[in-house]
């Protein structure tokens, strides 16, 4: 079996791709996988669609097949060539797929290194994936060993010291546009995690923050956390043309603000939609400031360089643990095969003591002691053999081995 990723994300494509390769909700997420696993080839799926990145990973037992499977299936859903899609996505597999998904949970593949959204959003995906049966064990293996990591990364090094997301940085480009944000009224539409880190970091900067959410008791819920204010949804088309800064990060897989709601005024507005499709497309309105994920390129460029240090020491660790994974994973597919040997080794012993005792080779009340001394002497005779097989089981015989030794205690079944 084989690992496979296919990734496309800030670096390959285009924020217009990335927005055709979305998967916004449950639902079409749900189409996905079940897309993916109709394939032969494909036996477990997970799949990752966040504002930066839509990446499908999965085991499968032929990458080629399994990669054109997912090509034809991407180029349904977004109408993008299957020459274009194979043109920009980042392909991985076997020991370059583990190595990539370590890297995106230690958030040294985000556009801002050391963002601590990533691994939430990753442990979302699996969760996701495992919970409605799209993955199993061989998939669960590499995410908790990305996580695993991830925790080593973060304690080891100052990469995540003084967190970061696109949330605060879109915040910062804020503080710059103005002379002060303070008392200043901000509007937040959407109540996950990236609405909730704008909140948080608007308010400690002295703004009045509203949260506006078409479900009211979620907006209600992040406004008593946050401790902000409220606005119904059905006020949108006031609320756009009221608030002079408005951030928007919805789930909508149609944008919200569009140019029949939108009016002039007589103020600079400062808009700036972090959601993947985007909540925002215009096309009039002056003195109308918009900025999406990629025109925070400029900042995240200053945070890479400023981590730099930081990440050639995470690159370290995830080598090094991507090491022990790999030598971990060919252990799982000897120890069974051990196993087997020693449970065989015994029955033997039993029935050669059975034998020997019935023949009336030996007293019947020796019987415990003969089949105590056959199955010692087999143990001995095994201890060399399996502790060679456990060392084997770390170099690049171990398939030859394991298939062997798999056909040898299948015939003799």
């Amino acid at each position: 079996m084989h690992y496979l990723n296919i990734s496309f994300t800030h670096k390959n494509s285009t924020m217009e791709i990335r927005e055709k390769l979305s998967y916004p909700d449950d639902e079409n997420k749900r189409g996905c996988l079940t897309k993916l696993l109709s394939s032969d080839s494909i036996s477990e799926a997970i799949l990752i669609s966040t504002c930066n990145r839509m990446e499908v990973l999965c085991n499968c037992n032929d990458v080629p097949n399994a990669t054109t499977h997912i090509f034809e299936m991407l180029n349904k859903r977004s109408g993008i060539s299957i020459e274009e899609l194979e043109g920009r996505a980042d392909i991985f597999d076997d020991s370059s797929a583990i190595h990539h998904l370590f890297s995106v949970a230690s958030s040294l593949d985000s556009m801002v290194i050391g963002e601590t959204q990533i691994v939430g959003q990753l442990k979302d995906a699996f969760r996701f994936a495992y919970d409605n049966h799209y993955c199993g064990k061989k998939l669960a293996r590499a995410m908790k060993s990305a996580f695993k990591c991830a925790a080593k990364v973060r304690n080891a090094t100052n990469i995540s010291s003084k967190p970061v997301s696109m949330a605060s940085v879109a915040v910062n480009k804020m503080k710059s546009l103005v002379d002060d944000i303070h008392g200043k009224k901000a509007l937040i539409i959407g109540v996950g995690e990236m609405s909730e880190i704008t909140a948080k970091h608007l308010v400690n900067a002295g703004a009045d923050v509203y949260i506006m959410n078409r479900t009211k008791h979620k907006a209600e819920a992040l406004a008593k956390e946050c401790n902000t204010k409220v606005i119904d949804y059905s006020e949108l088309t006031n609320a756009v043309n009221e608030f002079e800064i408005l951030y928007t990060a919805t789930s909508s897989p149609v944008p919200i603000i569009t140019d029949d709601i939108i009016e002039p005024c007589d103020f600079d507005r400062y808009w700036f939609d972090l959601a993947l499709p985007r909540d925002i497309n215009y096309n009039k309105g002056e003195r109308i400031h918009l900025y999406v994920i990629d025109d925070l390129k400029v900042i995240v460029d200053e945070n890479v360089s400023a981590r730099e240090n930081s990440a050639r020491a995470a690159h370290g660790i995830i080598g090094r643990e991507i090491v022990a994974f790999f030598e971990w994973l060919s252990t799982q597919d000897v120890e069974p095969l051990i196993k087997e040997i020693y449970e065989r080794a015994s029955r033997a012993a039993q029935d050669e003591s059975s034998r020997v005792i019935k023949a009336g080779y030996l007293p019947k009340e020796y019987a415990d002691e003969v089949t105590k001394a056959c199955e010692q002497a087999l143990k001995r005779f095994l201890h060399e053999f399996t502790v060679s097989m456990r060392t084997s089981s770390e170099d690049a015989h171990t398939e030859l081995l394991s298939g062997a030794m798999a056909s040898i205690i299948k015939e003799k079944v």
